[in-house]
This record gives C-alpha cells, structure tokens and sequence, in this order.
C-alpha cells in the first residue's frame, strides 16, 4: 500500500483505451522488424534479452484478461496511486512467466497479434466499472488500464535503449498518463507543499514537507520532460544522474528528490 492515500486524478477512459491500444501498436509495428540478432540483445533488465522484453510487454497487456478470469471482488480496496508501490511484489514470479512465454512464442508477432485482439475483445465486454483482483488491490477496470500506459511506456522505452537505432514512438496521451499517475504518485509519497514538481506539458505537483507556496515564484521548483521523469520514476535513471547531465532543473533546499526515487522497482 502506498505511504499516504490521495485522491486520484480522472482520466478518460475511452482515451486511455486508445493510448493503451496505440502504444501497444507502435511497439508491434516495430517488433515486427527486428531481426534473430537484435531479438537476442540484452537489455537494461537483469538477463532479460530484448525477446523475454517483447513477451514481457505483452504479459503486461494480457495481466487485464488474468484479473478478469478470477472472481470479481466484492468491493474496492485500493486506488489508482496504490499501483506504483506494489510493482515489485512479484517480481520472481513474473519472471518465470516471462521466460516461459518468451520459449512458448517463438513468433512474436502472431503472439503480440492474439494479445491485442484478446485485449479489445475484453474491452469490448466487461465496463470500466468492473472490478479486478490485482497486485495493488482491488481495482475497477478503467482505474487499472491507465496503470497499462505506464507498462508500455517505461518497456518501450527499455526496447529503444537495448536496440541500436530502433525509435518506437511514444503515444502522446500514453505517455501523458504514465507522467501524470507518477507524478501523483510522488505527492502521495512525499506528502506537502513546500516544492513544485513540474513535467510539462502533462503534470505539476507539490510535494515534500514544509513551508507551503502561496503566490509567486515557488522557492523549491523540480523541472523535467515527461520521458526523464518516467525513467527517474522507474528507476531507469539516477537523480545524480539527471542532474549532472541537465535532465533536471532543481533550485531550492527542498529540490532534491534523490531520497524518494525511484518510486517503482
């Protein structure tokens, strides 16, 4: 469960089946092109080869249908900024899954193709209104189809960087809502008012305990792109890291978020 509970923010829930299933498409059209060769690359996750990476993504896509399969539960116990702390609760588990799917599919392509057509067909049948039983709780289905856009971006992401020259697009309302959820994420982790956390043009949040902006020009200001701040908030970059390569403009006391990030693992 995370630190604090907030109340989330709305998203759409026909834009985000769009992003979800656009995101999804990009990284299909470009797995589709990748040769043996690149397909056994490594990647920045562990042993993971860009093959387990590409079978992980759509593991991703098809944890919507493995919720749907069991019982529906009686009420919701947790909210949408309660996913980004438990992502790493099963960690050895998922990857077993993904080893194996990864030997079962030695097509990618016509893997990927049953995962889309198995998603919209989902989609099409249960409301977003529907509960699920998932790794954060219980959830409606809506709620956890927006956690599907912060999955394919971070994984996208992870593709371009393990395959020279490969640059799959991200989906601009996608990756819009993976910034906006985790940047809510860090005002629940970091409860308070004395520093603003800019990701323009998606998201601004205040955090961190102490003296609380009222009018002016914040004294604690964190100012990033949404595509470093995901990877700051997956763990795929370091502050330090960010700060020395100008990734981020941070000015004031309370500007260094080094002590609460990565907010996933």
């Amino acid at each position: 469960m995370s630190p604090a509970k907030k109340r989330p923010r709305a998203y759409d829930p026909a834009k985000i089946r769009t992003a979800v299933l656009a995101q999804f498409g990009n990284v299909r059209e470009a797995v589709r092109t990748l040769t043996p060769e690149q397909l056994a690359l490594p990647t920045r996750l562990g042993e993971w080869t860009v093959r387990e990476l590409v079978a992980h993504i759509g593991m991703a896509v098809t944890a919507v249908g493995r919720s749907l399969d069991l019982p529906e539960p009686a009420k919701p116990d947790a909210t949408l900024l309660d996913w980004p702390f438990a992502t790493s609760v099963s960690a050895p588990a998922i990857d077993a899954f993904t080893r194996r799917l990864s030997a079962e599919h030695p097509d990618l392509d016509a893997y990927l193709a049953g995962v889309e057509q198995g998603l919209v067909a989902q989609l099409d049948t249960h409301p977003g209104s529907r509960l699920l039983e998932t790794n954060a709780g219980a959830l409606p289905l809506a709620d956890y189809l927006v956690t599907r856009t912060v999955e394919l971006v971070v994984h996208t992401d992870d593709l371009n960087a393990a395959v020279p020259g490969l640059d799959i697009p991200h989906d601009r309302q996608a990756l819009a809502a993976a910034t906006r959820l985790l940047a809510d994420a860090l005002a629940v982790k970091a409860p308070g008012g004395s520093t603003e956390v800019r990701i323009p043009p998606y998201a601004v949040v205040q955090c961190v305990e102490g003296p609380r902006h009222t009018r002016g020009t914040p004294p604690n200001v964190v100012e990033t792109d949404p595509l470093t701040w995901v990877r700051l908030a997956s763990g795929r970059l370091t502050w330090k890291a960010a700060v020395e390569e100008a990734r981020v403009a941070a000015s004031g006391e309370r500007a260094d978020l080094a002590e609460l990030l990565p907010l996933m693992s």
